[in-house]
């Protein structure tokens, strides 16, 4: 079977001539070294340069990564190799290591050594743990030695490419080769060995324009490969794919099957020619140096090779090798959490004399095929015994366990359960790919032909470029994925056998109504299953979805951390299986009666959905819960739903506070019931407002509730608590609005706001306003005695606050009146009162500083009666959140700094003169 190598251009990149390439085994990075003197590191998911390195004005012919150190050494034709942090960019050591050109540094796997190689023709061997010595040096090239590689499966041992024509193979701790190689007619450029199998390969390139294939152990030439037009520079083995790459100087790139040496692919970019080759265990890309650049590709699909049964047998296939493993033997006591890896004993079940691309279970299980090479064999999946095999580029299992086929682009073969052929089919038009089931597909690049496998009469032609096909168990529903969408479709088998049966025609398009369109998704499937109704599958972005009966809701399962491809499903255990590329099986929990009841109630069929909800485990309430309050069913979602958290969030939104009200008091949630109080308030209900809110100890919450109901016990209480908790502000208001002035001037003097204290007594009980002045001066004092002194008290400097007496006079008169609060529902009768202020409405009436006549006293009353003392807006006094009194800018007091000439102080943005009054060294007359 020829290869077929699905390759794609990951990375292009102009550069200087590179002259070698490595690849960094975690970070998505390749690194190059150029002819020009420097290193580059490229981010290949990015496409950008991460580092760059300028080592010297002369060529860089090898530098590689040591990843567990954080390096990266190169050498050069300086004859110096240097060693950087590629973190830090820092030298890590620089030393003088030939006296010719350096042509290549090779690092060991696992020890701290380095190999170098040179046109001085030796190679030595250096140990970074003893300071970079050299321990070693190997002699007995007779030319420049142009490449060293350690070998893989015995990294004692390693191999040397000289232009002396020869190959030698070295060990660690001996001075002389083991053996020489001789093959090539001209000198030898490059070196690599098998690392895919058993095989004990190597293969060399060089100047004849040829590639060979040795084996090290006969020491015998197995091939030689020939179609290059000039100097083969660049070999390898690649880790992953049955596959030689060969590079050389005529610019192009050639793939070879390792198996068959076969030329599978030739590539040319166009950078002229190729210097080198860079390749990563476990990874499919492969990078490649120009003249002219970088690039790296991928080269086939990741998905692994494998196949599970029914009863949770899995076989894969890693090279030519098959393993199997049995996901029952994970036994109950072993919970494994969803997405974690399962700790499956690997047993090996035999090899395979072709290099498998594909290994499928036939339905019940018995036979597994493994098709490649161009052949396919089918083995029993027990004892791995081989029952029948041919030729087949594709091979396909039908729902019967018959199979198919397609030997060639015009040659279908279908054969029955017992290997015997029946039919050989020609198709009229180029068949690329076959699908089996329960119809057996053929495709072209544009269209897709069903055919029943019984007489192989065309059922329906869908215009459609198919990627993949998945049928239900049923038969019933079938799943078409192109590259970008896929399709959901009802196969109406009973309309298909009427027409037939009925001796109708069929045309070039087959049945008309063979197939019915249920549904078009526009995501990119990347592998699929069908459970039941409901079509399971990977999209581009990893994530694991579902879409149940065609329906078109699709819901995500899991975010997938990684690529990983469903293997299977197992009803019994309720869980789907992905296996990664690196054959690491995870599961999933997946209810069938899950799936049932949310495409019950998708398709409005909600007695039977009822009927389900029974079969479904407790521990998936929540998630049905989550799937109604998606469909817009908040009161059944509230039903169904047992996370606490969950219920009272659903019980707000749709406004059921007793049932929020009984979680608060269960869960005793400080949040919850704020939540709740809040709610309650702005829906009315007030006594449960007050319930929540006390519960939480929202302290502005109940200042907004007492505040508006007029509850002065309410606010009393409240002043008391907020006061114990050092909430100030509250406790300020409170005891504001309950006209208690006096607590409100000790807890401004409490708090060490006593300037404020002093504005709020000059405002509203000026007769304790020299007692706080007296507490002010004290305290500035200690910080400006000459702005102490210029505060001037009110008894001893009256002339100096205007109105002073009228003030102390309203003060005693309003004072019996503060402890009388109306309730909130007579606001409507003060509402319309008159604003004027108090000391107003003195002067208004020519009260003077003397005793006042009964009849003005009442004209007062009645204003205090009416409205009371009005904030204006210089007297207002803001509240401090944090502790206590906030200065409103309106009263900011600013004190002269030293040096003040008339030690003047200014309130509310006028001078002391108009409220405080200035007070000299000799107060005035």
């Amino acid at each position: 079977m020829p290869l077929r190598l699905d390759i794609k251009r990951k990375l292009a990149q102009r550069s200087e001539r590179v002259k070698s390439v490595d690849l960094h085994p975690t970070e998505p990075w390749i690194l190059s070294s150029l002819y020009s003197g420097s290193v580059c590191i490229w981010n290949y998911q990015t496409q950008t340069m991460v580092k760059s390195f300028e080592v010297t004005d002369l060529p860089v012919r090898s530098a590689k990564f040591i990843s567990r150190k954080q390096w990266v050494v190169a050498g050069a034709d300086d004859m110096v190799i240097r060693v950087y942090n590629y973190n830090t960019m820092d030298k890590v050591k620089v030393f003088e290591a030939h006296t010719d050109y350096i042509r290549c540094v090779a690092v060991h796997p696992t020890q701290p050594f380095v190999l170098s190689s040179s046109d001085d023709m030796l190679i030595k061997l250096w140990d970074w743990d003893k300071g970079w010595v050299c321990t070693q040096i190997f002699e007995g090239h007779s030319h420049y030695v142009m490449q060293v590689t350690f070998n893989p499966k015995d990294t004692n041992t390693f191999a040397s490419a000289s232009l002396d024509r020869t190959i030698k193979i070295w060990s660690l701790g001996s001075p002389d080769p083991n053996f020489t190689l001789d093959g090539h007619s001209k000198g030898v450029n490059c070196v690599d060995y098998f690392t895919g199998g058993d095989r004990p390969y190597l293969i060399t390139g060089s100047d004849d324009q040829t590639a060979k294939v040795w084996d090290y152990q006969t020491k015998s030439c197995v091939q030689t490969l020939e179609g290059h037009a000039h100097n083969v520079s660049a070999v390898c083995f690649h880790p992953e794919l049955p596959i030689i790459i060969t590079g050389s100087e005529d610019g192009t790139v050639r793939m070879w099957h390792s198996t068959t040496y076969r030329l599978e692919n030739t590539l040319n970019y166009g950078l002229e020619r190729v210097w080198a080759l860079g390749y990563m265990k476990g990874s499919r890309r492969v990078v490649i140096g120009y003249d002219e650049g970088t690039i790296m590709i991928k080269i086939g699909r990741e998905v692994p090779v494998a196949s599970m049964d029914s009863s949770g047998k899995i076989i894969w296939a890693k090279h030519n090798e098959i393993q199997t493993v049995n996901i029952k033997s994970v036994g109950v006591d072993n919970e494994i959490a969803d997405g974690d890896r399962l700790p499956l004993a690997v047993k090996e079940l035999g090899s395979c004399d072709l290099y498998p691309q594909t290994l499928r279970h036939n339905p019940n299980g018995r036979f597994v095929v493994v098709c490649g090479d161009g052949e396919y064999i089918i083995y029993t999946a027990l004892a791995w015994r081989n029952r029948s095999f041919g030729s087949a580029l594709e091979f396909v299992w039908s729902t019967d366990g018959e199979y198919a086929v397609r030997e060639s682009t015009s040659r279908i073969k279908i054969y029955s359960k017992n290997f015997q052929e029946k039919k050989s089919i020609r198709p009229s038009f180029s068949a690329e790919r076959i699908f089996g089931g329960v119809l057996l597909a053929m495709c072209t690049n544009d269209f897709i032909c069903f055919y029943d496998w019984a007489e192989c009469r065309l059922i329906r032609r869908i215009d459609v470029n198919v990627k993949n096909l998945y049928w239900a168990d049923s038969g019933d529903l079938v799943t078409i994925a192109s590259d970008t969408s896929f399709y959901i479709l009802k196969y109406n088998r009973d309309v298909v056998s009427s027409h037939l049966d009925g001796g109708g025609s069929v045309g070039e398009e087959g049945v008309e109504d063979a197939f019915e369109l249920l549904h078009e998704i526009n995501e990119r499937v990347r592998t699929g299953l069908w459970v039941g109704d409901c079509f399971i599958y990977n999209n581009s972005s990893w994530r694991l979805n579902y879409c149940v009966g065609g329906e078109v809701s699709v819901t995500t399962l899991f975010h997938l951390d990684r690529p990983m491809y469903l293997l299977g499903y197992l009803a019994n255990q309720s869980r789907v299986y992905l296996i990664d590329k690196q054959f690491n099986v995870v599961g999933y929990t997946l209810l069938l009666s899950l799936i049932e009841y949310k495409t019950l109630v998708m398709r409005g069929d909600f007695d039977r959905a009822n009927d389900i909800l029974s079969s479904i485990p407790k521990e998936q309430y929540d998630s049905v819960a989550r799937f109604l309050e998606s469909r817009g069913m908040l009161e059944e979602a509230l039903e169904i739903a047992t996370d606490t958290n969950y219920r009272f969030d659903l019980a707000v939104q749709l406004g059921r506070l007793e049932i929020a009200k009984a979680i608060a008091t269960e869960v005793q949630s400080e949040s919850k019931w704020k939540q709740l109080g809040e709610l309650a308030m702005s829906t009315g209900k007030l006594d449960m407002a007050e319930e929540c809110l006390l519960h939480a100890m929202d302290l502005s919450g109940l200042l907004l509730l007492y505040s508006s109901l007029g509850d002065a016990d309410g606010i009393t209480k409240l002043a008391s608590v907020a006061k114990e908790q050092g909430k100030n502000n509250v406790s300020f208001l409170c005891f504001f609005m309950l006209g208690k002035l006096e607590e409100c001037l000790q807890l401004l003097i409490e708090s060490n706001r006593i300037p404020e204290a002093a504005l709020m007594a000059r405002s509203y009980l000026p007769s304790k306003a020299p007692e706080i002045v007296a507490l002010w001066k004290k305290d500035l004092q200690k910080v400006n005695p000459k702005a102490a002194e210029s505060l001037a008290d009110p008894n001893e400097y009256s002339n100096l606050f205007d109105d002073w007496q009228i003030a102390l006079n309203v003060e005693a008169t309003v004072a019996p009146k503060r402890g009388i609060y109306p309730p909130a529902e007579e606001y409507m009768n003060h509402a319309e009162r008159s604003s004027e202020s108090l000391v107003e409405a003195f002067k208004n009436m020519h009260v003077h500083e003397e005793a006042l006549p009964d009849d003005d006293e009442d004209a007062v009353n009645e204003v205090v009666e009416d409205g009371g003392v009005e904030e204006s807006q210089e007297d207002a006094v803001e509240v401090d959140a944090e502790d206590g009194v906030e200065e409103s800018q309106d009263d900011a007091v600013e004190v002269e700094a030293e040096g003040s000439t008339d030690g003047a102080v200014l309130v509310n943005g006028n001078s002391s003169e108009e409220q405080w009054g200035t007070k000299n060294e000799e107060p005035s007359a």
